[in-house]
């Protein structure tokens, strides 16, 4: 191939990577010659009639006059001030006044040229990334406008053709920080069906120093690639946000509580007078107290102070509180008592947890079994692991490892089944990327029951031909 038929290829590539990879950094402007080695930058804050000074380096960071050198555009300007947080992005601007943001763009916009309405990779669901890219800036003006766009979590996953949250999370999150954007309520923290709001918003500057490992070269890195953590929070229950709360007021009789409590199967009810305000809660016990103590008790004196935590609280960091309180109630993004959880509600999260890991463990062993039974090591170790560092047993395989073998026609035609071996690889690797989030705890989701017919298909599949 010559290097002009190459060339387009290679654009096209380096494309895909900006628009569906990372962050854009100040070293990507950098190398597409949007700004230059040694370019003087400026941050003007007329409110309080003060200018800093910088100079972009050859590795793409930016040098204060102190001396200190930044990756980050927002921590750099932080560190200009000497507090508080700002958007770096659109802070810095070059010599002919634009702002770092709109060099960004402008980057972004070359890349989706580049790349073009061409074949989607990856989830055929998906959208390609330059559409994608036109819907982020779409959204991006409406924000600015004060018009935000609104959508459910799980159509936002759609645009990156997932169907749960997990290891698509990075690239979501990069893809609308380099829009200025983010969610509200945060797309990760909340169910899948609950309705979102895109707003432009601050740079996370920590975040910005977080870069999946997207497996093409960096050489801007630092080294300090970090994944996002994710686990299940309090606003992912079904329970909590996106449902109606039943509540009383403090007004309410004995019979008003107690007829909700039974007409729900409630052991407790939030009491609210203002959903911005403290409130209180009653449950069967505090009554059962509050008359025993005295048969003629107002309803008041059966209200308690109950605990209060964050729709992004770690959920396993309540299990605590709920195993002395039984419950407790939740804020939502905008501080109004919205959702309750229940020590019932954690015991269902966990229990749907565990019964994907049992599924996932069963086709584990089934593939080890037959794999085990019908090839010998060293034929699997050609295939997977040939100089011999990782695999000594077969109890060593993953299941990427059952797909190198079993994709194999030469081991594939040894197993001796009348199926299709193209259309098989292509399930088992699909229930891989399943198995990924679940085992990974990369996804705060329950699986699909789609995703939960594949995996119990396939186990069938294995006990019909490989007993």
């Amino acid at each position: 191939m010559t290097d002009s038929a190459a060339e387009p290829t290679e654009r096209r590539s380096r494309a895909r990577y900006l628009l569906e990879g990372r962050r854009v950094r100040l070293a990507d402007l950098l190398a597409s010659g949007l700004i230059k080695d040694g370019e003087q930058l400026t941050f003007v804050r007329p409110l309080v009639g003060e200018t800093h000074h910088a100079t972009v380096t050859s590795k793409g960071w930016i040098r204060l006059d102190n001396g200190e050198e930044f990756r980050s555009p927002s921590k750099a300007a932080s560190a200009a001030v000497g507090s508080g947080s700002y958007d770096g992005w659109n802070a810095w601007a070059v010599s002919d006044h634009r702002l770092l943001a709109a060099l960004r763009q402008q980057l972004l916009d070359q890349a989706a040229a580049e790349d073009g309405p061409g074949a989607v990779e990856g989830p055929r669901t998906a959208v390609s990334p330059s559409e994608r890219h036109a819907r982020l800036k779409r959204a991006r003006e409406l924000a600015e406008a004060g018009q935000p766009q609104s959508l459910t979590v799980q159509e936002l996953l759609a645009w990156w053709g997932a169907t749960v949250r997990g290891l698509v999370n990075d690239q979501i999150q990069a893809e609308l920080a380099n829009h200025s954007l983010t969610t509200s309520p945060g797309f990760d923290t909340v169910p899948l069906s609950t309705g979102i709001q895109m707003l432009t918003t601050v740079d996370d500057e920590a975040a910005e120093e977080r870069t999946p490992d997207t497996g093409v070269s960096d050489d801007t890195s630092d080294g300090s690639k970090e994944s996002r953590e994710v686990g299940l929070t309090v606003g992912t229950l079904p329970s909590v946000l996106g449902n109606d709360l039943v509540s009383v007021k403090s007004t309410a009789t004995f019979e008003q509580a107690i007829t909700l409590m039974v007409l729900h199967d409630f052991s407790q009810l939030p009491v609210i007078d203002n959903p911005h305000r403290p409130p209180g809660a009653v449950s069967w016990k505090s009554i059962a107290r509050a008359r025993h103590a005295n048969v003629d008790a107002s309803f008041a004196q059966a209200i308690f102070a109950p605990r209060e935590v964050r729709y992004d609280h770690d959920l396993i960091d309540v299990i605590p509180a709920l195993e002395e309180l039984d419950f407790v109630l939740v804020r939502d993004q905008h501080g109004r008592t919205a959702g309750i959880v229940t020590a019932a509600d954690i015991a269902q999260a966990y229990g749907e947890m565990a019964s994907h890991f049992f599924v996932i463990g069963e086709l584990d062993r089934r593939l080890r079994r037959i794999i085990a039974g019908t090839f010998t090591l060293t034929e699997v170790t050609d295939l997977c692991d040939p100089k011999g560092a990782r695999i000594t047993s077969f109890d060593d395989m993953t299941i990427g490892d059952y797909k190198r073998v079993l994709e194999n026609p030469s081991r594939w035609q040894q197993l001796g089944w009348p199926l299709d071996r193209k259309i098989f690889i292509e399930r088992l690797d699909e229930i891989r990327k399943i198995r990924n989030n679940v085992m990974h705890f990369n996804s705060n989701d329950a699986l699909p029951p789609s995703d939960v017919d594949k995996i119990r298909n396939l186990n069938k599949l294995l006990r019909e031909y490989g007993e």
